[in-house]
Order: structure tokens, then sequence, then C-alpha cells
């Protein structure tokens, strides 16, 4: 009996969505370019990227997607966002009522780190997963989780890797990393 090879989507709609096909697809996953709600029809998991979470959220909101997103969680979807991901996965965004799914129980705080060139690289120990580098580009900060979210890394004493249930978060970019790590820890919660 073969395997069911899982089929992962990536919000295409903004920001850097191109290099999480490509490490979907390096680790033999059918990877999909999601613009659409239908293109959310028979996926297992979804990727919610990095870029701007302002513009992500309008668009989800004007294509219809957010609705979408929502109820394929509902059916047993998993979904991991990135950065701006993230943030649209928060059910609290500190100081902004921005457009966002409100799914997991997190308050983050937007461009926490500063402005662009703030941006920064760091050592990152994650739980079961060992060290990787994190990229933190204009990242947010997680300031506080309901207890059931789990904290997997942190980084000068705030979350950067959380987990509740289908819902994966993380406020840097494993995807710029070298590192295929979090994208296989999330595979086996779509499993």
């Amino acid at each position: 009996m073969a395997t069911k090879i899982p089929v992962i989507g990536v919000l295409g709609l903004q920001g850097d969505f191109a290099e999480h096909i490509s490490i979907l697809r390096s680790l033999g996953v059918k990877a999909v370019d999601v613009r659409l709600p239908h293109h959310l029809n028979e996926l297992d998991g979804l990727i919610i990227p990095g870029g701007e979470s302002t513009t992500i959220g309008k668009l989800m909101k004007l294509y219809g997607m957010d609705k979408a997103i929502i109820r394929q969680y509902q059916n047993g979807m998993a979904i991991w966002g990135t950065c701006a991901g993230a943030i649209l996965l928060a059910k609290k965004i500190e100081g902004s009522d921005q457009p966002r799914l409100n799914l997991m129980d997190i308050s983050i705080r937007r461009n926490d780190y500063g402005r662009q060139i703030d941006s920064f690289e760091a050592e990152v120990e994650v739980g079961g997963m060992g060290s990787m580098r994190g990229v933190f580009i204009r990242a947010p900060t997680i300031h506080s989780v309901k207890e059931d979210v789990e904290i997997l890394a942190s980084h000068g004493g705030q979350p950067v890797l959380v987990r509740q249930g289908r819902l994966l978060a993380s406020t840097f970019h494993p995807e710029l990393s070298g590192s295929r790590k979090v994208h296989e820890y999330f595979l086996t919660m779509v499993a």
C-alpha cells in the first residue's frame, strides 16, 4: 500500500511564498501556490508566509480566503504562519485591528524588534530539533500565550516558535535559514 504524499499549500498573495514551495518540493511533498479559495480544497496543510501582514490580511478578506482558510482548518487542515503569517494567526495583535484569522491563542506585537535595518540572525534552540539559524526580518514578538500553546523555541526570553494543536507559528523565517527542520516538523503535524 502506497503512502499518501501530503499536499501542502503556500498562500501566494504576497511575501516569500516561493522559498517555502522550493523547500517543500525538496522534501518530496506536493506543494501548491494558493491564491483563491478553491485552491484550498484537498490540502493537508497550509503555510502563510512572511511578508506584510496588513496587505496579506486585506487580500485574504477581499478574495474570501479568510473564511475559506478557517473553514478548511475546522475540517482538519494544519496551518503554519511564519512572521506575517504568525501575526495573521493570532487572536490578539497588540495595537492593531487589522484583518486576521483569529485562530491561535497568542498575543503578538508587529515589528517589535524595530525597523528593517534592525533585522538580525541568531541561533535558536528548537525543542526536539536542535539548533538552527533564525532569520528575524522586521519580526513580531509573541507577548503572551494561553496554557494550551506549547513554546517550542525562545530567543531573548520571547517565544519565537509555538504550537497549538494543528497550528504552528514562527516569528522568524525558517525558509531563509538553510535548514528544513521546521518544515519537516510541520509535515509531522500534517501526518
